[in-house]
């Protein structure tokens, strides 16, 4: 079936008119006129204008405009649903957004898997480290003047604490606070941690008591 852009050409043709004759006489650029006659719709500008620009072309070459204008419509609509859904999008759109929607799924797996790893070492990082201590009070090497000190300190809160295998207890973020008798001279203060699977972490404390 003849499309308008070759009736349009055809007709030009066989007048013996150039694009540039035809451009002159209907002030419709020469690119635009090719671009008709190639059926290259896209080239074009807005709908309005095209319908002008066919009107014009057909009545410059003494052809029926409605005839144009039905056939110019038709081939325009279907240019028209392919330049708003490109070709390429059409033909290969399913492929693409498998592929997105197989991203996107690897990507929350991922992210899950992470979070469940994390979630997993925070759970039974006591099966595999020692619970952390710290003492506070006293330092290493402290003189003490009393025949009482308190022991001051930091672990986990699931832990249990022995200083000189006396129980301390913890409050819920792991403190503790433990007055223990000493002697005169010199001393060593033992303070354990053992979490619930049983490991262990030591810390001592040298100390001399001088009463005065």
């Amino acid at each position: 079936m003849v499309n308008v852009g070759e009736k349009l050409y055809e007709e030009r043709v066989k007048k013996g008119h150039t694009l540039e004759e035809v451009s002159k006489a209907t002030k419709i650029r020469a690119s635009f006129l090719l671009a008709i006659e190639k059926g290259e719709y896209k080239k074009l500008p807005s709908g309005t204008y095209v319908h002008g620009f066919v009107r014009n072309y057909a009545r410059f070459l003494g052809l029926p405009e409605y005839e144009i204008l039905a056939l110019f419509k038709r081939g325009y609509s279907e240019e028209k649903f392919q330049k708003i859904i490109p070709e390429g999008l059409i033909k290969t759109n399913d492929f693409p957004l498998k592929r997105i929607k197989l991203a996107q799924t690897l990507k929350i797996f991922f992210l899950v898997f992470i979070a469940l790893l994390i979630y997993i070492f925070f759970q039974y990082r006591s099966a595999l480290f020692n619970p952390p201590l710290t003492v506070s009070f006293p330092k290493d090497n402290s003189v003490i003047s009393s025949q009482t000190i308190t022991v001051i300190g930091k672990t986990d809160s699931n832990s249990a604490v022995f200083i000189n295998n006396e129980t301390a207890s913890l409050d819920r973020n792991g403190n503790f606070r433990k007055t223990i008798s000493v002697f005169s001279g010199k001393a060593k203060i033992t303070i354990k941690a053992i979490n619930n699977f049983n490991k262990t972490t030591i810390l001592e404390r040298q100390i001399e008591v001088k009463i005065q």
